[in-house]
Formats: C-alpha cells, structure tokens, sequence
C-alpha cells in the first residue's frame, strides 16, 4: 500500500466526483525538526492535503501556491505543489495558540492562490479574504464562488499522517438524480479522523459509499520536495552585488541565507564569498585578444 498518494474517483451514477489524498513520509518530511505547536501543525497538515486536493487539476507543468496570511498567532501558512504533486510548505507562528478555529489561529487574514505554469504570459493570482472556521470550509466558499460547482472538504491531520476526502458536484448531476448530492454530503460528513487517516481510498470509499457506484482511478504518488540548492542561493548572492554582500559578511562574519519552506540554512564564510565574486567575474569579463 503506497504511503503518499492521491486517488480520483468518480460517482457513476451520480456525476460527483472526487478524490482521496494521504500523506504519511512526505508529511513527516515537511514537519521534520519545525516543533509546531499541535494547532498550527494540525492547520498546515489540512492545507497540505487541500493543496494536493486543488493541484491535482492540473494538466500541463506548472506550480499552484496556496497562501494564508493574517495578524493572528499564525501569520503565515504556505503550501506550494506542481503537476508532479511534488510538494513543500511551511508556518510561521510567534506564539504558543491553543485554539484551532481558522479565525482564532490567522485572524483578519487573506486567502493568496497563484498558478505559474511557463505557457502562462504571467502567474494567475486570487487573493480573497478568509471566509469560514475551518480549511475545509474556507476552501468549500472560495471554490463555491470561483467555479459556481458545490464541493465538500473533509480533512485531518496528525503528526504522523495528513489526508482529505474532496467531493464536487458536476453541473449535470441533478439531471441524474435529484437527490444525490445530498445523500453523499451526508454519507460523507460521517467519515471519522481515524478513517481518514488510516484506511486505504478504496476500503474507505466503500464504507462511505456501500450503496453508490464508485469508479476509483489509479492512484499518483505525492513526494515531498525540497532538495538543496546552493546555485539558485550563489545566483541571490551575485544578484545583491559585492559592497551589499561584503557589508553583511563584516558585520556577521558569514553571509546567512535561510530557506524558510525548505528549512534549510545556507552558509557563506569569507573566502567562499571570494570565490563566488571572483568566478562571477571570471565568467562576466571580456576576453581581450
């Protein structure tokens, strides 16, 4: 049984479709070393599945970067992903909250989504205000008013596993049967946490949906990544210039790059910055003949 993946389903009979995500290493591996008070973490593990949720959609190579911000204890929740569902995130919380609630943890807060894929003459971008208690409720309005299709969220998270049961209703389904949607929100709505989190798509899909015929799609691996990258950071660095770079390296001793998403810590002493000035100028220099 794959323990990072996502899994599309159809309901025949009924044109709702949907899918089933689960995170497992790849969770652990974005929460590794971060010390997330349970709250946040629970909020980063129900976005981190919404996210793969939303970005399975897309159908050609690009990013989808889902942002949280407000002035709440959480200031900052982000979650980015592309078409491989290859995915990174991260919180910035400077308190210790002990509520749960979207509005308690974010406050007056936005909803930022931008798609970047290279076809695109420029990124999409959606910034809403934050509408609902929960993740799933923030997304179930903001997909209800830009796709005018109702869908449902249902999500957890522990700090060992994340996962999410999504459901949107087709424009034809009513035509099918009057009665379907509604029947399956509630069917739905009885899905426990520990389901959730343990039980394969399919064995969940047919406890949920005994009665209702469900077509499940092979399933797509979901893979944290978030590999060093020292080029794109010398790249930064060059970009500053020397007297900016050369300033911080007096005062500090080093030059210090974090990488917030990634968790990541990039160091530069002295002679490294030499170097990395002087290979720019090596390669940026005419050639005198």
């Amino acid at each position: 049984m794959l323990d990072d993946y996502l899994s599309r389903f159809l309901l025949d009979d009924l044109d709702i479709l949907g899918a089933v995500v689960r995170l497992g290493p790849a969770w652990r591996k974005m929460i590794e070393n971060r010390d997330y008070p349970a709250p946040v973490r629970r909020l980063l593990g129900e976005m981190s599945a919404t996210t793969l949720l939303l970005g399975d959609k897309l159908k050609q190579p690009g990013r989808l970067t889902i942002q949280m911000r407000g002035n709440g204890p959480v200031s900052l929740l982000v979650i980015d992903c592309d078409e491989q569902l290859q995915i990174r995130g991260m919180a910035r919380c400077a308190t210790q909250p002990e509520e749960h609630s979207v509005p308690a943890l974010l406050g007056d807060g936005q909803l930022l989504l931008s798609l970047d894929m290279p076809s695109m003459r420029e990124p999409y971008q959606s910034i809403v205000p934050l509408d609902g208690e929960s993740i799933a409720e923030v997304f179930e309005h903001y997909l209800g008013q830009s796709e005018q299709l109702p869908a449902r969220f249902f999500l957890a998270a522990s700090s060992s596993a994340a996962a999410g049961l999504f459901l949107q209703k087709l424009p034809s389904a009513d035509q099918r049967d009057a009665d379907g949607w509604a029947r399956v929100e509630a069917l739905a709505a009885t899905v426990k946490t520990a389901e959730l989190l343990s039980l394969p798509a399919e064995e969940l899909l047919r406890r949920l949906f005994p009665e209702e015929t469900v077509r499940l799609f092979p399933a797509r691996i979901v893979v944290h990544n978030c590999p060093e990258d020292w080029e794109k950071v010398r790249f930064l660095l060059r970009s500053l210039g020397p007297a900016e770079v050369y300033a911080v390296l007096r005062e500090h001793g080093e030059v210090l790059i974090k990488d917030d998403i990634c968790n990541r810590e990039y160091r530069f002493d002295a002679p490294a910055i030499d170097s990395l000035f002087s290979d720019a100028l090596q390669t940026t220099s005419p050639t005198l003949h």
